[in-house]
């Protein structure tokens, strides 16, 4: 099993962009499908993307297709979430996540009955305006 340490979280002005970074160690990371989620005060935690295996397929969310890129690098075992036109409404807690199955990364926040083999512990960002 994997496991994941995202980093790159912090302040961002509105408008801004930030990179997070998600850290792969343990059992191989290209075994792995890999997802970004997000979840805000006081909101659940929300499905932001996914990328298959091989990192040649992505799958993102309708809320923030075309300003999140999702982005892997198999060699440096590490996933990448690329984040434009921020604004304060993106101000949550971020966390990547990791499984076999790629369907089971795209529908985890919505069905309770299942979960990721593994999550990270999540990086902070702040959107301020």
């Amino acid at each position: 099993q994997v496991q994941l340490v995202e980093s790159g979280g912090g302040l961002v002005q509105a408008g801004g962009s930030l990179t997070l970074s998600c850290a792969a160690s343990g059992r191989t990371f290209s075994s792995y499908a890999m997802g970004w989620f997000r979840q805000a005060p006081g909101k659940e935690r929300e499905f932001l993307g996914a990328i298959t295996r091989s990192g040649g397929s992505t799958y993102y969310a309708d809320s923030v297709k075309g300003r999140f890129t999702i982005s892997r690098d198999n060699a440096k075992n590490t996933l990448y979430l690329q984040m434009t036109s921020l604004t304060p409404e993106n101000t949550a807690v971020y966390y990547c996540g990791a499984d076999p199955i790629l369907h089971t990364l795209v529908v985890v926040t919505a069905d309770k009955d299942r979960d990721l083999e593994v999550w990270g512990q999540g990086t902070l960002v702040t959107v301020s305006s």
